[in-house]
């Protein structure tokens, strides 16, 4: 008797757990490089937490949940996110993103429910790590990629506009319209300070960068800004009072029957927080270099596993956020420890430095966000896409247009669709359907008895799929005075359902035309398809489809002589198949 067989499935169990065990742990290898970049990274850290304060706690109350759920969001979404995310420079929190999507859900359930729907889309998020979801982002066009960086970079930009002008934000979602609606409200006697403070924030990073890129610019700008509004007496916004405690662990109330209701508003919340992290952390690798590159699967495990963190602290679904991981990378953050302690420098300046931090002017967080703004903004990188061919051009402005008006994830699926449909219509345009009289296999000296036995060969090439089977059926239907036609495959490198589905239509058509037609040089998966969808069927005899180009003309000659006699048509027994 066999032992090992019962246990044959044990292998693929211990591959699954590792695979788990390799995505749930941190490694060491995660903190490579420290003793190197430490100094810098804590910097990045303060500097991120400083820029990620007021938009934690507008982000939370714009939401309808809440300043403190937003300020939760930051510390603990940002710290698990980046201890067990696949990104070294990720930095994570609530989004504006995110906060469209969970306006209508508070509307509809309340603020409560927030922190359970927090926890099942991060359980989501996991599961979509653990099965391999994070290698789709790969198939994004790199039009896409940037053209949603050059989008977001401009939303960025108009989103400060009122923090610049210290006008209070008018009550539109969409940045573009807010941004022009504010310069139609704004007390300009009164923006001009603000506007200073910004603009000289703004040209202070600048400068500090040219002098030396690992200063930490921002931060300095800030805190010079800070000085110069109190020494001044500058009337102008500051952050002001900031919540005094953080909740505590608590488990929310689950009720089933309002946790099945938001299962759709979860699944959004959960395509959302993936798609937006693995794009920030995709435009993070490109912006600097000799960091090890984002690991996908890894980078939605974390993600989740920071929104289950959240929910259990009473935070919101949080994402990664292109704004801070940005500035993270700017201020020169090279480590997982920046956006790590990112999160700390918030629970210090919660408890320890609230009085100190609620003086910063919000027109000098705009000039650090604008600056921001102003380098994901790569005039070349559009100039270089725009000039490379006209479906590159037309993805990049799609992606870039629809960014700015609609949001992020519409423009991804807008971006994506064009390139598929431009990619799919080049496709259909290099496929083809040739007429050949004669194949090169049969010697010179019969060319001429071929081409007068109404015998014609049709050679597929490219990619027979839903792109192109119109235009094929089309010059197929217009077929005259041919008895047998010869369908050879042998080049196409691409089929579809709906291309075979067109194929079984033209041979059926073709037939009832009183044409007889045979295929030769379908690969084995194409002859699957095939026998599915009924194209041998449509043949009418599985023996007309052939393996040797010779042996079908054979087959075909057969068939015109015994019609040109009044014979019976061919029993296909009679001609032997040559494998091919």
């Amino acid at each position: 008797m066999s032992g090992p067989t019962p246990l044959a499935p044990r292998p693929s169990l211990g591959l699954v757990a590792r695979r788990a065990a390799g995505l749930l742990m941190p490694r060491r290898s995660d903190y490579q490089g420290l003793g190197r970049t430490w100094r810098a990274d804590l910097a990045a850290g303060v500097t991120v937490g400083v820029v990620a304060l007021p938009l934690a706690l507008g982000f939370g109350v714009a939401s309808g949940v809440g300043p403190a759920a937003g300020l939760v969001t930051a510390i603990v979404a940002g710290f698990v996110a980046a201890v067990f995310g696949g990104s070294h420079l990720q930095v994570s929190g609530p989004t504006g993103a995110m906060t469209v999507v969970l306006v209508p859900v508070v509307a509809r359930y309340g603020p409560e429910s927030v922190f359970a729907l927090s926890i099942l889309a991060g359980i989501l998020v996991v599961g979509m790590g653990l099965i391999g979801m994070g290698r789709l982002v790969s198939v994004i066009p790199w039009p896409v990629v940037e053209g949603f960086t050059l989008g977001i970079g401009v939303i960025i930009f108009l989103q400060q506009v009122p923090l610049a002008l210290d006008t209070e934000r008018p009550e539109v979602e969409n940045a573009t319209a807010a941004a022009v609606e504010t310069l139609g409200v704004t007390d300009w006697d009164r923006a001009v300070t603000p506007l200073a403070v910004t603009v000289g924030v703004a040209v202070l990073m600048t400068v500090l960068t040219k002098v030396r890129r690992s200063l930490p610019s921002s931060l300095i700008a800030v805190a010079v800004a800070t000085v110069v509004a109190e020494l001044a007496d500058l009337q102008i916004d500051r952050i002001g009072s900031l919540p005094d405690a953080l909740p505590s662990f608590q488990v929310p109330a689950w009720d089933s029957a309002a946790l099945s209701a938001m299962l759709p508003s979860a699944m959004a919340i959960a395509m959302l927080a993936a798609l937006e992290s693995l794009l920030s952390a995709r435009v993070a690798d490109g912006m600097v270099e000799n960091v090890p590159q984002t690991d996908a699967d890894r980078e939605l495990v974390g993600q989740g596993l920071a929104n289950v963190a959240s929910g259990l602290f009473g935070g919101m679904p949080a994402t990664g956020a292109i704004a801070r991981t940005s500035v993270n990378v700017r201020a020169g953050g090279r480590t997982r420890v920046a956006a790590a302690s990112h999160a700390v420098v918030l629970v210090l300046i919660v408890l320890l430095f609230a009085p100190v931090v609620s003086l910063i002017p919000m027109s000098a967080l705009a000039g650090v966000l604008i600056v921001t703004a102003l380098r994901m903004i790569d005039l070349r990188t559009g100039r270089a896409i725009m000039r490379a061919t006209r479906a590159d051009a037309v993805v990049y402005l799609s992606t870039v247009v629809v960014t700015i008006v609609f949001d992020l994830i519409v423009a991804v699926q807008v971006g994506v669709a064009v390139a598929a449909l431009l990619a799919l219509r080049a496709m259909a345009r290099v496929s083809g359907l040739t007429r050949q009289d004669v194949p090169p296999e049969i010697a010179a000296e019969e060319e001429d008895a071929l081409l007068h036995e109404h015998i014609a060969l049709y050679h597929f090439r490219g990619a027979l799929f839903f792109g192109g089977t119109k235009r094929f059926l089309d010059e197929m239907t217009t077929v005259k005075d041919v008895r047998v036609i010869i369908l050879v495959l042998r080049e196409i490198r691409v089929m579809d359902a709906s291309g075979a589905h067109a194929l079984a239509e033209i041979i059926t058509d073709l037939r009832r035309r009183g044409i007889t037609v045979l295929l030769k040089g379908l690969d084995a998966q194409q002859r699957k398809l095939s026998d599915a969808i009924g194209v041998l069927d449509a043949l009418g005899d599985e023996r007309h489809y052939f393996t040797d180009i010779a042996a079908a003309v054979a087959h075909a000659r057969n068939h015109v002589r015994f019609e040109v006699e009044g014979g019976a048509e061919l029993d296909c027994s009679t001609v032997p198949q040559r494998a091919g």
